[in-house]
């Protein structure tokens, strides 16, 4: 069984993805980001791809893509920081990234290359559902890996039905139509749109991104959803860390205790 499916089996509640830029804040710091964030007590790792123009990012984490593309990080140094990867770390590990360097790496080597370092699962946040449907769904269940799509406060009932029915994993809810990043609280008309997905009673788990970054909004988004994903406001955390697996670890438990 696929490791997300056993995580959301056995726990339905408050589960925390962690999200960080490869190659950030150095080159060869992905190994070491892994091993805190799973240390600290997250539930699921989220591998940030750099790209050169990530659209749904907001100003944190472009700055975290650019000093990775500068530190000279790309797909092929990614799955040679992976290797073997899986001997310390045994909770689900997804690869987030934009069709771009995935398609130019060959999506077919991409996939087979994520089953050989044990990658989970992927996001990818511009891949169209009906292009995956039609060309990319039987490639990613020959190699094992869950896809997981975004759904945000504008996405139709219509859509998000759909998308509940041709996923297998977990469903991304973006929490507002804006680009990531760590906001102040959480609005009672975000509330009010947890709420009506809520009612859906969905056969997936959901997690609600974009603007999670403390216990206090992890709390909120774990009411109304089976957990939360934080990726600018961990961003920042490793950005400013004077001892990166130290502080890691003190920040994800700030946020889940």
């Amino acid at each position: 069984m696929n490791r997300i499916h056993t995580l959301f089996k056995n726990k339905d509640s408050r589960v925390l993805s962690i999200y960080f830029t490869a190659g950030f804040p150095e080159l060869e710091s992905t190994m070491e980001i892994m091993e805190a964030i799973q240390a600290g007590g997250a539930d699921i790792i989220e591998i940030g791809v750099p790209y050169s123009d990530p659209v749904a990012d907001g100003p944190t984490i472009q700055d975290s893509n650019m000093i990775a593309l500068e530190n000279g990080i790309s797909l092929k140094k990614i799955f040679e920081q992976l290797k073997g990867f899986r001997a310390k770390i045994h909770i689900p590990v997804v690869m987030m990234g934009y069709l771009n360097p995935i398609m130019q790496y060959g999506m077919e080597a991409f996939c087979q290359k994520c089953k050989e370092v044990g990658v989970d699962g992927l996001i990818l946040p511009d891949l169209p559902m009906q292009q995956y449907l039609d060309e990319y769904k039987e490639l990613f269940e020959q190699y094992g890996l869950v896809n997981t799509f975004l759904i945000s406060p504008q996405t139709s009932e219509k859509r998000i039905r759909e998308i509940d029915e041709n996923t297998n994993g977990f469903i991304y809810m973006v929490s507002s139509h804006s680009i990531t990043g760590a906001k102040a609280g959480i609005s009672d008309e975000q509330i009010s749109y947890f709420k009506r997905v809520k009612a859906m009673d969905l056969k997936n788990p959901r997690l609600i991104g974009f603007g999670i970054s403390d216990s206090e909004t992890f709390a909120k988004a774990s009411e109304y959803s089976n957990g939360a994903i934080i990726g600018s406001a961990f961003i920042k955390t490793v950005k400013d860390s004077k001892n990166l697996s130290e502080d890691i670890q003190k920040y994800i438990q700030s946020v889940i205790n």
